[in-house]
């Protein structure tokens, strides 16, 4: 009998397993996942993993078929059923089991799910997924282990748990959610029923289809809806979250939006003061605001390579309380596990808000003001991608230029920086740019662009892409 399996290699990315139901994804593939996965977590000594599946309509037959292929592998599979993905690292944790499985296809498009999974507590990425397409092409799997299946209800215990770190006191504020018809629904309206305060919950449904808007709370065209209803009841903030909560979107009492490096000032300078000297980690995307408010709130910034596997693993490695994206992904490890959690991160900021007397739009104001660009991502062959990283490397490297190469590379000017990197996911190249002025902004656009020139490329559309921040 053959174990042999073969995915279609376009989802098998970075840090995830994920591709297009009914054609490249589908029941088959879910088996093959659980089976290799669990002769994985057996081979390490290992005999329990714990699976969840998010909202989408897909995500039900595939969660079937992935216990399936665990149990074949000789595993004892905990399913606690269908909520966010946080909901299941916490189960991973608190059950102590050797691994974690969760389908999602968390901020894609309806007709996409995935896999996003843990090995012993930690991030499962990179080339260990690749070892795993490996392993079911050549059939190395558990043969004839018979394993089994238990449901087990955690909701209860991780709103708990989400509450028993509410340090806000008894202020009564007014909070917007959106959340977006994703996982997090029926945890979200049972978390909110346990704040003071007053809540109002928008598309709370769990619905596969997406119908209000696309969850991704990183673009601003789908936190629309949050501003709207924010400003019509005079919220003091709103809060969304993408498919499967593990990436949050904030919108100030004002409307405006928060972006990811923005927030991360507000909760570093919270975690500073209990942790003073303590490294916060964010990623290369993030904005230089953010690593000299750190500094200047006595905390050692690290700048480090966008990817939320990555920024977990290295938040484990270095012991940082706090790390973030500017995706939205916000991982503490004060008081929390050290994953991406946005309930988690929600609570937090809340905290911040109600024991400060200023408003959410005050805090943003104060922040320095920059000129910078949206995230660019322009289409490049996945080989080539990263030669072109090398080629403009060497070439500032010959020139002294002042550069950060832990992810494409960075450029530090007198007018501020830009960034070039190789996406992990897309055959794209991704470029941004941050100033303190806008003629400024004009000058690192065009270096950036004489770059891609000088290898070949044509420049990205920066056409009205300069954003104050």
């Amino acid at each position: 009998m053959s174990y042999r399996h073969r995915f279609d290699p376009t989802s098998l990315r970075e840090y995830d397993i994920r591709g297009i139901v009914g054609r490249t994804l589908d029941r088959e593939d879910a088996f093959a996942i659980g089976r290799v996965f669990g002769t994985i977590v057996a081979r390490q000594g290992g005999k329990r993993v714990a699976v969840g599946y998010d909202g989408r309509l897909s995500s039900p037959e595939l969660e079937a078929a992935l216990v399936e292929g665990l149990e074949a592998s000789g595993m004892h599979v905990l399913r606690v059923g269908r909520g966010p993905t946080p909901m299941l690292y916490f189960a991973a944790v608190t059950l102590a089991t050797d691994g974690a499985a969760m389908v999602t296809g968390s901020h894609n498009p309806p007709d996409y799910n995935g896999f996003k999974m843990t090995l012993g507590g930690k991030p499962f990425f990179g080339e260990a997924i690749q070892r795993l397409g490996a392993m079911a092409a050549e059939g190395d799997v558990v043969a004839n282990a018979a394993g089994g299946d238990e449901r087990v209800d955690v909701a209860q215990d991780y709103v708990a748990r989400l509450l028993s770190d509410w340090d806000g006191g008894d202020r009564l504020m007014n909070v917007v959610w959106d959340n977006g018809n994703g996982a997090a629904g029926e945890v979200l309206e049972r978390l909110v029923a346990g704040l003071p305060g007053h809540h109002i919950v928008l598309n709370a449904e769990i619905d596969g289809r997406f119908p209000a808007h696309h969850p991704d709370p990183t673009l601003p065209r789908n936190l629309e809806q949050l501003i709207a209803e924010v400003t019509r009841t005079e919220a003091d903030l709103g809060i969304a979250f993408d498919g499967d909560a593990d990436r949050i979107g904030v919108v100030d009492d004002t409307g405006h939006v928060l972006f990811g490096d923005q927030l991360m000032v507000l909760l570093s300078r919270d975690v500073l003061r209990q942790k003073p000297g303590a490294t916060i980690i964010a990623d290369v995307k993030a904005s230089q605001v953010l690593f000299d408010e750190v500094a200047r709130a006595g905390g050692k910034p690290l700048m480090w390579k966008a990817g939320h596997s990555l920024i977990k693993a290295k938040m484990a490695e270095v012991g940082a309380p706090l790390g973030g994206e500017m995706s939205g992904h916000i991982f503490f490890a004060d008081h929390w596990y050290g994953f991406d959690d946005a309930l988690y991160a929600a609570v937090r900021l809340l905290g911040v808000v109600a024991r400060s007397e200023r408003k959410v739009s005050a805090m943003r104001a104060e922040l320095p003001p920059v000129q910078n660009t949206p995230e660019l991502r322009f289409d490049c062959d996945d080989v080539r991608k990263f030669r072109v990283i090398e080629e403009v490397a060497e070439r500032l490297k010959q020139a002294g230029a002042e550069m950060t190469a832990i992810d494409g590379v960075r450029v530090r000017t007198e007018d501020g920086w830009w960034l070039l990197r190789a996406s992990n996911t897309q055959a794209v190249l991704v470029a941004r740019a941050e100033a303190n002025t806008e003629a400024g902004l004009e000058r690192l656009k065009q270096a950036l662009s004489a770059q891609l020139q000088a290898s070949g490329l044509t420049p990205p559309d920066f056409s009205g892409a300069n954003a104050g921040h």
